[in-house]
């Protein structure tokens, strides 16, 4: 099976790295495109101005500079990829890109940086199983 455009989806945890290397090795194999997603919490909009741009440039300062690591190595591999930055609910954010651009797979870690929250609320990963409009590989 060729591999066109895989999604994975990063954060700062060691499960997301393993997942990064799996996708980067079949980006390889297959010479595809890589698209790669960090997604941050929502702003709320009751901050009010200056707070709530200062919340959002915030957010998205942090996101790139989690996504450098990854871009950085990319970047040194010769890979073709586009980066994502999008605030909101993970799973849903996850899903909508992956159909929005047309993704041929998922690639995603097991746990993400936030254990706690995926206890409590349901795993990021489980929803994206279930909802994903292409295969998801989940790397442990």
């Amino acid at each position: 099976m060729k591999f066109s455009n895989i999604l994975i989806p990063v954060d700062e945890s060691k499960h997301s790295q393993k997942a990064f290397e799996y996708g980067v090795s079949l980006s390889e194999m297959t010479n595809g495109k890589i698209t790669i997603l960090h997604c941050h919490r929502p702003v709320p909009t009751g901050l009010g101005e200056p707070n709530f741009q200062k919340a959002i440039d915030d957010n998205t300062r942090e996101s790139y500079a989690i996504l450098k690591t990854y871009t950085q190595q990319l970047t040194k591999k010769g890979i073709t990829y586009c980066e994502k930055v999008i605030g909101g609910e993970t799973a849903k954010t996850i899903t909508s890109i992956a159909e929005n651009e047309e993704c041929d797979l998922i690639v995603m870690g097991s746990k993400g940086k936030s254990d706690i929250e995926g206890l409590l609320v349901g795993s990021v990963t489980h929803k994206v199983l279930h909802t994903a409009p292409c295969p998801v590989l989940v790397v442990r």
